[in-house]
């Protein structure tokens, strides 16, 4: 079994760019910046052959490049620390037709808001006061758009010091 979801992966300059937001909030359990991307689909544990569907799905999807800029940060619930992706027609096209997609290939449809997002940290036990210190601090964090002209198949496995990304398969933006 594989454990698959879709995603961009940032560019070197932005992963350096959010480094020195990965500190700051005691308790905090930090992505490693190598870690950093967006998501565009959570697919789950499936077997190698629904794999090759999945990869044979995303490959024949056709989308333009564009340009993209992350900017703000904030937090879901007590569960995680992000930075927020700007507003992005392209991005939410992309996403969408990703998701039909995968609906095709046989995936229960995703139940949540499409909210595009890079996790930075996930929390548990951290102090309020600390946290909302931090969000107030980086509130107008902003870096510097960049182009998106692939999206990945990704698989993680899961470690006791965190998650271990291995793409899978690229798939090239026209």
């Amino acid at each position: 079994m594989l454990r698959l979801f879709v995603g961009i992966e940032l560019p070197p300059e932005i992963k350096l760019r959010l480094s020195p937001l990965c500190a700051g909030v005691p308790g905090a359990r930090w992505v490693d910046p190598e870690n950093h991307h967006v998501t565009l689909r959570f697919i789950g544990e499936v077997d190698e052959g629904t794999a090759g569907d999945i990869d044979a799905a995303l490959a024949q999807i056709k989308a333009r490049r564009f340009e993209m800029a992350l900017a703000g940060v904030g937090q879901f619930g007590e569960r995680s620390l992000w930075v927020g992706v700007e507003k992005n027609p392209a991005l939410v096209h992309l996403r969408d037709k990703i998701e039909r997609a995968m609906v095709r290939e046989g995936l229960p449809p995703e139940g949540r808001r499409y909210a595009p997002h890079v996790t930075l940290a996930r929390l548990k036990g951290t102090s309020d006061e600390r946290l909302h210190a931090y969000l107030r601090q980086h509130a107008l964090f902003r870096a510097q758009p960049f182009t998106v002209g692939h999206f990945s198949l990704v698989a993680s496995y899961l470690t006791k010091s965190g998650a271990i990304y291995e793409d899978q398969a690229d798939y090239a933006l026209g």
